[in-house]
C-alpha cells in the first residue's frame, strides 16, 4: 500500500540534530547543541560500487572508501544505493559527500512531486515509481496503483540513489546498465537516464494494466443484460488513476529542462537519450490522460443510467397506483349504500362490478404497457 511517511518538520530537525548533521551544515551556528550521534543503518545502504570508464570494480566498499578512490581515477564515479535511510545514515552521506542540508532533508522525506533542483554542485532529481497492483475483481477499495519515491543526486563523481516505498526496486536497473558500459562510461548522469527510463517504462506498463480494468468497467456498464457495475468502484477506479497521474504528469517539466540545450548539467552525449524519454513520456501522459476523460465519460454514463432507471421505477410505481386507483374508486362508489342508487338491487350488481374493475385495469395496463410505462 502506499505511505504517507511525512516527517514533521520538528521531528526532521530533532534527527537531523541528533546525527550531529546540522553542526556541520552550519558550523558557524554557536546555538547547535551536541547531541549524541546515532549510529547509521546499514541496511539502508542498497548496494555501492565505483565504475571506471563504464564497468564495475570488484568488490563493495564503504561509500566514503569508494567516493575517495573514485575521486582518484579520472573517469570513475561511485553509485551509491539507499532504501529509506534514517537520519544517521542520511548525515554520514551527506558529510561524505558534501551534500547540502535541504537535499538531505528532502531526501529523509517521501511523497514528493517530480521535480529537479540544483543545490550548488548537486543536483536533486526527483521520480515516482508506479506500479500495478493485482487484483481479482475491482472493488470500492481496490487498490490498482501503488506508488513510491526515487531520489536521484548528482555529483562530479557520483550518483547517490534514495528509494522511499516498496516499488520501483532499482536492482533490475543497475544490473541492465551495468550491461551497456559505453553508456555507463558517460557518467553519474547515465545512472539517471537508467532510473528515468525504468519509470516510464514501468508508467507505460501500469498504463496498460488499468487500460484493462477501464475496459472491463465499460463492459459493466453498457451490458445491457447485466449491468453490475457500482458508481463506487467507478470512482475507485478514477481514484487510482488520479495517484497514477501524479506520478506521471510532472514528470515532464524535469525531463523539458534537462533537453533543453541552453543546460550546461546534462552531457551533450546523452541529449538524445532525454530527448527519446521525453517522447515516451508524452505517450504515457497522453494514455493516461485519455484514460482519465474515458473514465469521466464512464461515470456520467452510469449516473444517467441510474437516473433513468429511477424514472422507469416512479413510472411502473405511478402506473400501478392508477391501476389500483380505479379499482378503489369504483369499490368506494358502490360501497356507499345509499338507499336510492342505480343497481344496488340488480341481482348482478356485485359480479358487474368486479367485471368493470377487471376491464378498467386490464385497458389501463395495455395503454401503459404501450407507452412503455410498464
Amino acid at each position: 500500500m502506499r505511505r504517507d511517511r511525512r516527517h514533521h518538520p520538528g521531528q526532521v530537525v530533532r534527527d537531523l540534530l541528533r546525527s550531529g548533521l546540522l553542526a556541520r551544515v552550519l558550523p558557524d551556528r554557536p546555538d547547535v547543541p551536541e547531541l549524541p550521534v546515532d549510529r547509521p543503518n546499514p541496511d539502508a545502504v542498497v548496494d555501492c560500487a565505483v565504475y571506471l570508464d563504464g564497468r564495475r570494480q570488484p568488490g563493495r566498499p564503504h561509500y566514503a572508501d569508494a567516493y575517495e578512490r573514485a575521486r582518484r581515477q579520472r573517469s570513475g564515479f561511485v553509485w551509491l544505493g539507499l532504501h529509506d535511510p534514517d537520519s544517521a545514515t542520511m548525515a554520514s552521506v551527506a558529510a561524505t559527500f558534501q551534500l547540502h542540508g535541504l537535499t538531505i532533508d528532502q531526501a529523509l522525506t517521501d511523497g514528493h512531486r517530480p521535480a529537479i533542483e540544483q543545490h550548488g554542485d548537486v543536483t536533486l532529481l526527483v521520480c515516482r515509481t508506479a506500479s500495478y497492483v493485482e487484483h481479482a475483481e475491482l472493488t470500492a477499495s481496490s487498490e490498482v496503483v501503488d506508488t513510491g519515491d526515487v531520489m536521484v543526486l548528482l555529483g562530479d563523481r557520483f550518483a547517490i540513489t534514495v528509494r522511499h516505498g516498496a516499488p520501483g526496486a532499482l536492482r533490475a536497473v543497475r544490473d541492465e546498465l551495468q550491461r551497456q558500459p559505453a553508456l555507463l562510461a558517460q557518467g553519474p548522469w547515465a545512472v539517471a537516464y537508467a532510473v528515468c527510463d525504468r519509470m516510464v517504462d514501468s508508467y507505460l506498463d501500469v498504463a496498460t494494466q488499468v487500460e484493462k480494468d477501464l475496459e472491463r468497467v465499460e463492459e459493466a456498464v453498457f451490458d445491457r443484460d447485466r449491468r453490475t457495475a457500482d458508481v463506487h468502484q467507478i470512482y475507485q477506479l478514477k481514484r487510482e488513476l488520479v495517484e497514477l497521474k501524479r506520478a506521471v504528469m510532472p514528470l515532464r517539466g524535469p525531463l523539458r529542462w534537462l533537453a533543453d540545450r541552453r543546460r550546461d548539467v546534462l552531457p551533450a552525449t546523452l541529449r538524445p537519450y532525454f530527448a527519446d524519454l521525453d517522447g515516451r513520456l508524452d505517450r504515457a501522459v497522453d494514455r493516461v490522460t485519455a484514460f482519465d476523460d474515458l473514465l469521466n465519460s464512464v461515470l456520467q454514463a452510469r449516473l444517467a443510467q441510474l437516473s433513468v432507471d429511477q424514472n422507469n421505477d416512479m413510472r411502473k410505481i405511478a402506473s400501478w397506483a392508477a391501476i389500483a386507483a380505479v379499482q378503489t374508486a369504483i369499490a368506494g362508489i358502490y360501497g356507499m349504500n345509499f338507499t336510492h342508487m342505480p343497481e344496488l338491487t340488480w341481482r348482478y350488481g356485485y359480479f358487474g362490478a368486479l367485471a368493470l374493475m377487471a376491464v378498467a385495469a386490464l385497458t389501463l395496463y395495455r395503454l401503459f404497457r404501450r407507452s412503455g410505462w410498464l
